[in-house]
């Protein structure tokens, strides 16, 4: 694989490389950088780490010139508002030494300050779906301009609803455009996205979901229930040299509260948590807190993990078992980055069983079982979602639980009231006519 200074690039963007101490390119830039100059419709298929921003950003930045033009001519969509901030952040590395002009705009913040910044002009517009449909609706952005479109983390967006937004948006845009889409799985909804708008895309697939990383060491444990999972991680964390970064995944929004209030009782400050209900500023400065790191350990969701720049984690804690194989591997993905040494950890339930043996098949590997430690409490509270189903037999909930005080509606009972016959002869003598200004129309049906 040929050196950054091997490629084909401006001045401008090689003291860029110089400068962040880029060397060598990984493998999705290094495949993705002739497709994209080539002009064709691209899918890069990547997971999370490898170095998706640079490339895409290096291809466009090499053909993007200078212009005084007050409308964008790249358009980057993006799920969360943390990736905006992000890829703005990126963009500005990499753009250090040219004059592109930057605007990053999504929920949650004054839209009207964003129109105000349009109207001083933008090359490329960094943008969540739903706050960008808002500008075009409000005609704050046009795009008549826009040449490439870069559609990021779209199994994400598609994920979270986005995809009515992404459909018109797309729909807006001028039909001559290069589409380019990266995604860290192929889905059937990922699929049926792209045959509806790509035409003829040339598929780059990199790092496939399910390729075990060699520097990451896997373990597991089996557990029987949440509040003992809990009781585990306080028991683990307390070796504050072996847990010094810790990323602990949870299923939920719900489930990430309720971990890190536990958490919060035993090591206080040291815990962080971020998920879509938090506000930006909370989750901004929880991440920062992480990187820089004041906090050691931080409780997220899957969405709200990806793409996020964390480095140096140490363990990558899941705390649920995914249900989709893939979920795993983007999840230990976050730790043995760079060479470095990582661990991931898998909490198993009986329930999860049937997850982890798919994860294992799609790794062709076993998670190295490890024994829970005989210090770990075994909790006997559980969870709304653990307990068991009462079944009322006077009050059944599904047809064949019934019991012998349920009887059926007499047929008497089952017929639908329509009002009475008085009113039924009423809404049809005056009912609307069909046609505008047929005031007749009504009377010929009588």
């Amino acid at each position: 694989m040929e050196p950054f200074s091997e490629f084909a690039i401006n001045n401008q963007l090689r003291n860029a490389i110089v400068d962040l101490g880029f060397e060598n390119p990984t493998p999705i830039q290094a495949q993705s950088f002739p497709v994209i100059l080539s002009g064709v419709d691209m899918v890069g298929i990547a997971q999370t780490g490898t170095g998706k921003t640079f490339a895409y950003m290096l291809p466009i930045l090499q053909e993007l010139k200078f212009s005084k033009e007050i409308h964008p001519r790249i358009l980057l969509l993006v799920p969360t508002r943390e990736l905006v901030i992000q890829g703005v952040e990126d963009i500005e590395k990499f753009a250090k030494y040219m004059s592109v002009r930057v605007l990053g705009v999504y929920g949650g913040t004054n839209i009207n300050r964003q129109k105000e910044a349009l109207t001083e002009g933008v090359d490329i517009l960094v943008a969540t779906p739903g706050r960008l449909y808002d500008l075009v609706i409000s005609r704050a952005v046009q795009f008549k301009g826009i040449k490439k479109v870069v559609i990021d983390e779209v199994d994400v967006m598609l994920d979270l609803g986005f995809r009515f937004q992404l459909t018109n948006i797309l729909e807006l845009l001028p039909k001559k455009r290069q589409n380019i889409m990266f995604s860290a799985t192929m889905t059937e909804e990922v699929n049926t996205f792209i045959h509806d708008f790509f035409i003829a895309p040339k598929t780059v697939s990199v790092a496939i979901s399910g390729t075990p990383l060699e520097n990451i060491a896997q373990y597991g444990y089996s557990v029987v229930n949440f509040y003992t999972k809990l009781n585990l991680l306080i028991h683990l964390f307390q070796d504050e040299k072996t847990y010094r970064k810790v990323l602990i995944f949870v299923p939920n929004k719900k489930s990430a509260d309720l971990i890190f209030e536990v958490l919060d009782d035993f090591f206080g400050k040291e815990v962080a948590v971020i998920h879509s209900n938090k506000t930006q500023n909370y989750r901004i400065r929880s991440i920062e807190d992480f990187n820089e790191e004041r906090t050691r350990i931080l409780v997220t969701t899957d969405i709200m993990a990806r793409g996020l720049d964390l480095d140096q984690i140490s363990h990558v804690i899941n705390f649920d078992t995914p249900a989709f194989p893939e979920n795993y591997m983007h999840r230990i993905g976050r730790t043995g980055r760079a060479e470095q040494n990582g661990t991931s950890i898998l909490l198993t339930t009986e329930s999860e069983e049937g997850y982890k043996t798919a994860i294992e098949n799609l790794m062709d590997l076993k998670i190295n079982m490890l024994e829970l430690p005989s210090e770990v409490q075994i909790s006997e509270k559980l969870t709304a979602e653990e307990r068991p189903e009462v079944v009322e037999i006077n009050n059944p909930t599904k047809k064949e639980e019934v019991g012998p005080a349920f009887h059926e509606k007499k047929e008497k009972n089952k017929k639908e009231n329509q009002g009475g016959s008085y009113k039924r002869i009423i809404k049809q003598k005056y009912k609307k006519p069909k046609t505008r200004g047929d005031k007749n129309f009504n009377k010929r049906k009588k």
